[in-house]
């Protein structure tokens, strides 16, 4: 009974975690459209943000409770879950053609930041002055973006970004909508960490191995509706953008969060399994978005990133 109440805890929380989510990112990127912030400005940093903003809360909620493991785990794991579960899924029901000259200059930099998190992670421990270099980083990285924003007016990602934004909400609805959305972030992230914490406990298994895992995936979820609604509808660029934009907002912005507020060493095995898997799966983004076909990810190549998936969660259950 007390399974079936921690599970049902986590499959509650992620649902509300994916709709506050949504309402904090539709009433802060309508607050700033009223405040007439270019589109793609708003794209590239508010909404780009609103993607990761399920992890970054839970992170935070976990380290609250003196469990970095499980925040560590969540971020390897989503950027692992973004590629191989999101990306794979979208390809397989959808080619993807990559145009967008921005996504082109993002992948390097995912590159540089993954590089980052490696080097700070790289002593086994997670410190509150590394927290400070990845906040650095995200605020570079968003005063970048929007400079590239700014500069790229026919970028094809700005017509997209502005579909993605609502329309006729006025600022006072805005400001509500942007307000309930934290409160029921805030709330459902509590849910899902106790629940979490409660099933790994029954389980037997380590708090990183549920991040990895269920908090992961169910974390993940966002980026998979959203690239799976941007692909059918043609906007391949922003489906590939949600899942490198997450992917950065993770590393500098999920991995700050245990950092900042519960420094120490964390499971060896974040660093010795489940980063360089995690790379692997950067470096097959890479390839499959820019080097085989020209800019375009097949079905074929969007299966073998879904099977590259599975075989990982089969890793962890035999290690687990």
């Amino acid at each position: 009974m007390e399974l079936l109440t921690a599970i049902a805890a986590v499959a509650v929380g992620v649902a509300l975690l994916i709709w506050g989510a949504d309402l904090f990112v539709d009433g802060a990127s309508s607050v700033a459209k009223n405040m007439r912030v270019p589109p793609m400005v708003i794209g590239l940093t508010i909404v780009s943000i609103g993607t990761s903003l399920p992890e970054m809360i839970v992170a935070a909620m976990a380290a609250l409770d003196g469990n970095r493991d499980l925040g560590i785990g969540n971020a390897i794991g989503s950027n692992i879950a973004n590629i191989g579960l999101v990306l794979g899924i979208t390809a397989l029901i959808i080619p993807l053609t990559v145009k967008s000259l921005t996504l082109r200059r993002e992948m390097p930099v995912l590159f540089l930041v993954t590089a980052l998190a490696f080097a700070l992670m790289a002593d086994g421990e997670l410190s509150f002055n590394d927290g400070l270099i990845l906040i650095v980083g995200l605020v570079m990285l968003l005063a970048w973006m929007t400079r590239i924003g700014l500069k790229d007016r026919h970028d094809p990602l700005i017509e997209e970004f502005t579909d993605a934004i609502p329309d006729n909400l006025s600022m006072g609805k805005s400001v509500l909508f942007f307000i309930v959305g934290l409160v029921v972030l805030i709330v459902s992230s509590r849910m899902v960490v106790w629940g979490a914490v409660d099933i790994a406990h029954y389980l037997g298994v380590s708090d990183l191995i549920i991040g990895l895992t269920i908090v992961a995936i169910g974390t993940s979820l966002p980026e998979l509706v959203a690239s799976v609604v941007s692909a059918l509808k043609g906007e391949a660029d922003l489906a590939i953008g949600n899942v490198i934009g997450s992917n950065m907002f993770n590393i500098l912005a999920v991995l700050a969060m245990p950092a900042l507020i519960y420094p120490g060493a964390f499971a060896p095995e974040a660093l010795m399994r489940d980063f360089p898997i995690m790379l692997g799966f950067t470096f097959a983004l890479f390839v499959v978005s820019f080097g085989l076909k020209g800019g375009k990810v097949t079905r074929f190549e969007g299966a073998l990133l879904g099977s590259g998936f599975v075989a990982y969660l089969f890793l962890l259950y035999l290690q687990a």
